[in-house]
């Protein structure tokens, strides 16, 4: 593709160079640079890509995209651009032929819940006999194929090359989940979205947004992308603000009478869910693998988007009878008199729902294992310290995903948050020794709940990345791993 189709409808400067050079491939990280190929130096989270435009030319870039002054003395065509983020989303969809317009697209948005959302929507468009494309937090998906996923919402070069082999695969709809990030920085700007979805707003990513009003208005943009319909949790206090931002047709979900489409007669249990859901004057009965008004909430969510699509109820409580998301509230099958409780909640708000759950239910002691992730919100340490205190009969504190951090810097100050309550706790920093001593104080009828990994089958120390399953390791400590 010639370099001024690559670059139709965006407003850049030729520094130097030929406009109508061949362009092979694009890439924003030097390393997968190549002959023909276009690099475009992007400012990331730790690095500038402008430091690493002499390494792409020497794998064989031969244009350069920057939104810097920095001149370049190599033999090469040079663009300059007023932003290289939202130059590489148009870049990126000019390349591989803007396939989102040639799909259905369905964007879930939200602190919590969306990854449950895309897999309950997945499964309902799937009973329709339709083909549908995943991108989310475990993985990607076209159809039954799975392509690992390193974003919650990849970068936009990344998120388009997809959507364009979706597109050669036969796939119709795509459910997406959209983080705030992606919307923050341009990720999804080129992305043509039918239907957007609000599952909650509470704090999360501080760390990056700064305030809690920065990180409401970048989920408000999906709703100003969005063409077909607008999904939106009215019980949420942010539900105001994604209305107001919408430029389609609104609908809303929750558990009051002033929603749209509402759930009724609400019973839960460490099985599941059941309620009614009612829709004007049609009325369901939904049975849920997964308990807890959390999955409440996700299921109407899809359920709304099923309304919009004309999808029969009566084929949307099939398709919710049977799902169950990993790391979401995940029973695991154990032969002991206590239960495990693996679950993704990371957040204030995430492990206060999670552990309301047990509130409903005749359990013994709740014995709550979570830390949190390093180079990440501090804020919410010692709030999900408190939080956790409230709630647990008993709570261990331990690593997550440190990171860059130290472990202990961490630990003390979500220990800052739970010495507010009186709930007694302790500090393993080890975390599969963390779920060692949970496992062995276990009694009867107790729920050791695992908070933070979910899905997750890794650890991140420092620079390395460690294979770390909670399940194999309950597994294994449970079957004797060679220590008492």
């Amino acid at each position: 593709m010639r370099l001024a189709d690559v670059m139709k409808d965006i407003d850049y400067n030729i520094v130097k160079g030929d406009i109508n050079v061949e362009i092979k491939g694009i890439c924003y990280d030097s390393r997968n640079s190549k002959d023909g190929s276009m690099f475009v130096a992007i400012k990331g989270f730790k690095v500038d890509g402008t430091n690493f435009i002499n390494d792409a030319i020497k794998l064989g870039a031969n244009v350069i995209v920057l939104d810097q002054d920095i001149t370049v003395s190599d033999d090469v065509t040079v663009v300059k651009v007023n932003d290289s983020r939202k130059a590489l989303a148009k870049i990126a969809a000019n390349y591989y032929g803007n396939p989102s317009k040639q799909l259905f697209l369905i964007g879930v948005t939200g602190t919590n819940g969306k990854t449950s959302v895309t897999y309950m929507i997945k499964s309902i468009l799937e009973s329709q006999n339709n083909k549908v494309g995943l991108i989310g937090t475990i993985h990607n998906m076209i159809g039954d194929k799975v392509f690992q996923s390193e974003h919650t919402t990849p970068e936009s070069l990344d998120l388009q090359r997809y959507l364009r082999l979706m597109v050669d695969e036969g796939v119709k709809y795509v459910v997406m989940e959209v983080s705030s990030h992606s919307l923050a920085l341009d990720r999804v700007d080129e992305c043509d979205f039918d239907i957007a979805v609000f599952t909650n707003l509470t704090q999360d990513h501080l760390d990056f947004h700064k305030t809690m009003e920065n990180y409401a208005n970048a989920k408000a943009k999906l709703f100003r992308m969005a063409k077909t319909a607008c999904i939106i949790n009215i019980d949420d206090d942010y539900s105001s603000l994604m209305i107001e931002n919408s430029n389609a047709k609104v609908v809303t979900y929750g558990i009051k009478d002033y929603a749209y489409i509402i759930a009724k007669d609400i019973k839960n249990s460490l099985k599941g869910a059941k309620y009614k859901v009612q829709i004007e004057d049609k009325r369901e009965d939904i049975v849920l693998k997964i308990p807890g008004l959390f999955s409440v909430y996700n299921s109407l969510a899809a359920i709304s988007v099923a309304f919009i699509l004309g999808i029969p109820l009566q084929s949307v409580k099939m398709s919710l009878s049977k799902i169950q998301v990993k790391g979401r509230f995940e029973v695991l099958d154990i032969d002991k008199p206590y239960y495990v409780v693996i679950d993704y909640a990371h957040t204030p708000d995430g492990i206060e729902n999670l552990m309301k759950v047990f509130d409903e239910y005749e359990v013994g002691k709740k014995i709550l294992l979570f830390g949190c992730g390093g180079d990440r919100d501090k804020g919410k340490r010692p709030i999900m310290g408190e939080i956790a205190g409230e709630y647990a009969d008993y709570a261990i504190i331990t690593s997550d995903n440190p990171r860059t951090e130290d472990p202990m810097t961490i630990i003390n100050e979500i220990e800052e948050g739970i010495k507010k309550t009186n709930c007694p706790y302790t500090i393993i920093e080890n975390r599969k020794e963390a779920i060692r001593y949970a496992l062995s104080i276990a009694k009867e009828n107790d729920v050791v709940i695992l908070a933070g990994k979910g899905h997750e089958t890794y650890q991140i120390l420092k620079d390395k990345v460690i294979h770390f399953d909670e399940r194999e390791i309950v597994r294994d400590i449970l079957n004797g791993d060679g220590k008492n």
